[in-house]
């Protein structure tokens, strides 16, 4: 059984292709035209084993708010297609990643239901290269819309805005590789009380 999502999303002010393989080997194809958020969506494959290809075209000549925060809507949506029914999965996964002197935590429930925490340290950096540092909060809450999945994101310090964004980045790719992963004490078992996610 294949979990690929693809998903094509077009508007006035972007056109976004996003295919997503969830038990791949870490192979990225990325080009957004943002050069700081495409280093991120290849963290985001390489560490979580997805085989990742994003193409975007976006209205960079106004700025990359909307090619940013695109992406990420049809990067949740495809992640929720290649999801499937969740029957076997672990459904939890949490991963700590530090890099140098800042430190992400970062704890997903694939159950269903949008809802997004995330702290990191205030004052940093407005800009890394053309990527608004403000936009990472946005990115996930994003994701986390389309991919309908509770997600819990800390970065207790941090000094290096590079850093800090990069290492929620990679904590989030181990986290969803956990928790999309088969367990094989499970098989065949929806992982929840409900009977639904």
């Amino acid at each position: 059984m294949s979990r690929i999502g693809r998903v094509e999303r077009t508007t006035k002010e972007t056109s976004v292709l996003v295919e997503i393989n969830l038990d791949g080997t870490g192979k990225v194809d990325v080009s957004t035209g943002v050069g700081f958020y495409d280093h991120m969506l290849d963290q985001l494959g390489r560490h979580g084993l997805f085989d990742l290809t994003v193409k975007t075209d976006g209205d960079l000549h106004i700025d990359s708010h909307h090619t940013i925060e695109d992406t990420a809507l049809a990067l949740g949506a495809a992640f929720k297609q290649a999801l499937g029914d969740k029957v076997g999965i672990y459904r939890f996964g949490n991963c700590t990643v530090p890099l140098d002197e800042s430190l992400a935590q970062v704890t997903v429930d694939l159950s269903g239901r949008p809802y997004l925490v995330h702290t990191e340290p205030e004052n940093m950096a407005p800009m890394i290269g053309e990527y608004d540092t403000t936009m990472t909060r946005h990115i996930f809450e994003s994701f986390v819309a389309q991919a309908q999945i509770a997600l819990h994101i800390h970065v207790p310090y941090g000094r290096n805005a590079h850093h800090i964004v990069e290492c929620q980045f990679k904590a989030l790719a181990r986290a969803l590789r956990y928790a999309a992963e088969f367990d094989p004490r499970a098989a065949g078992i929806l992982p929840s009380t409900k009977g639904a996610l």
